[in-house]
């Protein structure tokens, strides 16, 4: 009831109300090497206390700088500190459909909320909305596209409680994270998401292969083609072979 009138209430004021499939909502996990169960990177870009310098956000195929390099989309701010455990947060909005895009860097030691987080979201929960251009982008569990960037964490821990569903609203997830198929397959079926692409074996999470998942998505591309894009990208950056790109990636269930 209170989204109901705050709705309705901004509405009345001539406040823009983006829907829900004009947002795309990114949570990065930031590379750790002493929070996270990794294969150990140079400490440099292994600290997840430091944005600008992480493998998954500051580094040149991190989040942050891989996007703003994406001639699709304008970057509009960065905000720092914009919640608990996120260190920065970047939004962009794409040139042609005006799409936007919230990317937050979680610090590498919060994992357990990271991905409570992401799952919350995937369910339709944690719904909030940022002022954007003179107008309220709504993300969280209003976003219509959700991803999950870095470590799998749930190769380390075990969440007691996964969310449920709590609406009728239909959402897809994207997950780059080494084998986000079957550590995540039963908590997305629960929240009740679609899972647009997610991995099968271990892989580098780095942004090359998000950016075909959200230029598909805004474009509404089949998610077989989708795929395919995804693929190729890993392939051209891990020379690891088509095949083997193709068998990492998987859409659907």
């Amino acid at each position: 009831m209170f989204r109901l009138t705050l709705l309705c209430c901004l509405l009345l004021t001539g406040v823009k109300v983006y829907p829900q499939r004009a947002t795309i909502h990114v949570l990065v996990a930031l590379c750790d090497n002493k929070y996270q169960g990794i294969v150990k990177v140079p400490a440099k870009i292994g600290n997840g206390q430091d944005p600008a310098n992480n493998l998954y956000w500051g580094c040149g195929y991190g989040v942050k700088t891989f996007l703003k390099k994406q001639a699709d989309w304008q970057f509009i701010k960065q905000v720092s500190h914009p919640a608990d455990n996120i260190y920065e947060r970047i939004i962009l909005r794409h040139r042609k459909s005006g799409t936007y895009l919230v990317a937050d860097a979680y610090d590498g030691a919060k994992m357990k909320e990271t991905v409570t987080d992401f799952l919350d979201y995937a369910a339709g929960r944690k719904k909030t909305g940022i002022v954007v251009d003179s107008g309220t982008v709504r993300i969280g569990g209003y976003a219509g596209l959700i991803v999950f960037v870095g470590h799998n964490g749930l190769m380390d821990f075990t969440l007691p409680v996964t969310p449920a569903k709590s609406d009728n609203q239909s959402r897809d997830v994207a997950i780059f994270a080494c084998a986000g198929k079957p550590y995540f397959y039963e908590s997305i079926r629960k929240a009740g998401a679609q899972p647009l692409i997610w991995t099968t074996h271990l892989m580098s999470p780095e942004a090359y292969t998000l950016v075909p998942v959200i230029n598909g998505w805004v474009q509404q591309e089949k998610p077989a083609v989708i795929h395919e894009r995804v693929a190729q990208a890993y392939q051209q950056y891990q020379r690891c072979g088509i095949k083997g790109a193709r068998k990492l990636f998987a859409t659907g269930w």
